[in-house]
């Protein structure tokens, strides 16, 4: 069980819902992740050399987010920092984890999503 926040519980305490936050609920409850995640694994880095990878799951969020909401590398980072409802569907917590900064994001999936579900048949990446 994961420890509620201050923040949860401010806002769990409000009378509406943004449209934002709907939007990213029902993506959250209607995009089949372990099966996204699977697609990646193979083309994903290990973490025998460089840094720890981040969990696909997160990236894979973090992509989506982007992608939705036009964000640049760095944008989508801020904006998971400014955004409960983002930071909600990134299922982070500050008490226990910290945003992937865009450095990292931006060297670690992008491309291998594209090519990833490309060869599955399907597109997430801009023409």
């Amino acid at each position: 069980m994961k420890q509620e926040s201050f923040s949860d519980m401010e806002y769990r305490c409000r009378k509406k819902k943004t449209k934002r936050e709907e939007f990213l609920e029902i993506m959250d409850e209607i995009i089949p992740w372990e099966e996204w995640v699977s697609l990646v694994v193979p083309h994903y880095p290990t973490g025998k050399r460089g840094r720890p990878p981040i969990e696909i799951e997160t990236m894979l969020r973090m992509y989506l987010l982007q992608c939705w909401f036009s964000l640049s590398d760095e944008g989508v980072e801020d904006a998971i920092y400014d955004s409960y409802a983002m930071r909600k569907f990134m299922g982070i917590n500050f008490f226990e984890q910290d945003v992937p900064d865009a450095t990292t994001y931006t060297f670690s999936l992008p491309a291998q999503i594209c090519t990833c579900f490309a060869r599955a048949g399907g597109s997430l990446c801009p023409a």
